[in-house]
């Protein structure tokens, strides 16, 4: 590896090889030769004077493809396309002639962008069902585990463990359905020549409408597609890398959320990321362990959510059938999107299978906090034994202050439990009042929400995406 110039750290740091081969020259330009073979046996088909011969040379040389060549060409004509099929060319001397027949550069460049966006799509959406599955695992086993819930990121009345992972799932769930959603919509740029109007088609087919549809339906079923889109200008709409990229950044968006709860959890050491046994928290405070991964999810998040701001505009900006400046843009924002997003799907697959959860913190944190909520059983029991309910809510109110008072300004434990007891208003016993302290009777329907929400939600989905459960990720750094 080269340390004398920029490596982005998408490539050295944090997006899969896999996601990097999607990206790559090698994949694009691979997709090329198979888009120029495919239009040649498409045309061939409709009776051009295309031989086997010269495709059989085309498809031997698919592969290995000539960068060289292809580089010093480009460096004298500057432009990409040429360059490619000049070299493909000087590999295909008899088929150099009937190679890119009656296509512009957006043939060859908008129907692979649409061919690896779909690529992309797909790894994106393999690697959600991984966390969908790691964070119903967890959300199964700690179901029934009391814990404090939080409004304005205060305690408020008590959820259980797993009935918030099934809050992160709920979301990464949307994002499954939208990422399904453009999957579906894709639809190669397909046959239309240089300005939409398939006029240098028409021109090789002597007019023959018929001819020229049925290329374009050809190639579109040799690249694996259903459709093309039905009208465009030299390119695809730019709409359509606007409205993918807005459904991985909707992922960035819910794992953000995650990051962000595990974070704040593991400040009150009710939860952690994994922690590895080597791993340095702090380079000054050995006893650190710092919520890293998940700083790194929200770091990763935003920058793909902002970077959905670059097909907006690019999309907003096209003049007429096209202009070229959403070309260096492009370029760069959708694969980067793209990376990032996988680079956030790995440390999700990574912490999403290793949390760890501290049973006694989250006790003692639930336990601290329910006098204050079971007051008003404590007050439903009083009232049983012959006491005035609102004399006893007056009183309450009273003890609730005391008590918080305590707590926040001397430093000490709850005592509101303690107070009760000695206040004959209430007539109760600590065995009394201990029992409307039960966590588990606080939590409502938590536990049967997510073993309904398993089942009918996310279950169907894992089931139905086996080959994509097991995944397990060792992050670089």
């Amino acid at each position: 590896m080269a340390h004398d110039r920029y490596i982005s750290p998408f490539s050295t740091r944090y997006a899969s090889d896999e996601m990097q081969y999607t990206f790559s020259d090698d994949n694009k330009f691979r997709t090329w030769r198979r888009l120029w073979i495919a239009l040649a046996k498409a045309e061939q088909k409709q009776g051009l004077d295309i031989t086997d011969e010269q495709i059989a040379e085309l498809e031997a040389h698919k592969d290995d493809i000539n960068y060289e060549e292809a580089a010093a060409r480009e460096k004298l004509v500057r432009h990409d396309v040429m360059s490619h099929v000049y070299a493909y060319g000087l590999q295909c001397p008899k088929a150099k002639g009937i190679i890119h027949l009656g296509a512009t550069s957006c043939y060859v460049g908008d129907n692979t962008d649409v061919i690896i966006m779909r690529e992309g799509l797909q790894l994106v959406r393999k690697k959600l069902i991984g966390v969908l599955a790691n964070l119903a695992d967890f959300a199964e086993q700690y179901k029934d585990m009391p814990c404090l819930a939080y409004t304005h990121c205060q305690p408020a009345q008590l959820t259980t463990v797993g009935k918030r992972a099934a809050l992160w799932m709920n979301e990464f769930y949307m994002d499954l359905q939208e990422i399904d959603h453009q999957i579906s919509q894709l639809a190669l740029r397909g046959v239309k020549g240089t300005t939409g109007t398939q006029a240098s088609f028409m021109e090789l087919f002597n007019g023959d409408s018929a001819k020229v549809k049925a290329v374009e339906a050809d190639v579109c079923a040799q690249m694996g597609f259903d459709k093309v889109v039905p009208v465009c200008g030299q390119t695809y709409s730019r709409k359509v890398d606007y409205n993918v990229l807005s459904a991985i950044a909707g992922l960035a968006q819910s794992a953000m959320k995650m990051a962000t709860d595990i974070r704040l959890l593991a400040n009150f050491k009710e939860m952690e990321e994994p922690f590895e046994k080597n791993q340095i928290g702090s380079s000054a405070m050995p006893y650190k362990r710092n919520p890293m991964r998940c700083e790194r999810i929200c770091a990763l998040s935003r920058y793909l959510m902002v970077d959905v701001l670059n097909p907006a505009i690019t999309a907003g900006t096209q003049w007429f059938e096209r202009t070229l400046d959403d070309s260096a843009n492009k370029r760069i924002a959708m694969a980067e999107g793209f990376l990032a997003a996988d680079a956030i799907l790995n440390i999700l697959l990574n912490v999403s299978d290793g949390l760890v959860v501290y049973p006694k913190v989250v006790r003692s944190r639930v336990m601290a906090e329910l006098p204050f909520m079971a007051s008003e059983n404590i007050m439903m029991k009083a009232v049983k034994k012959g006491g005035d309910r609102q004399e006893l809510h007056e009183r309450l109110r009273e003890h609730a202050v005391a008590a918080a008072a305590v707590v926040k300004q001397e430093g000490k434990p709850n005592d509101m439990i303690a107070r009760v007891e000695a206040d004959p208003a209430f007539g109760l016993t600590r065995e009394e009042i201990e029992a409307e302290l039960s966590p588990e009777d606080f939590t409502g329907r938590a536990p049967q929400q997510v073993e309904e929400f398993l089942a009918e939600v996310i279950r169907p989905v894992l089931d139905a995406n086996k080959e994509d459960l097991g995944q397990h990720v060792e992050l670089n750094v």
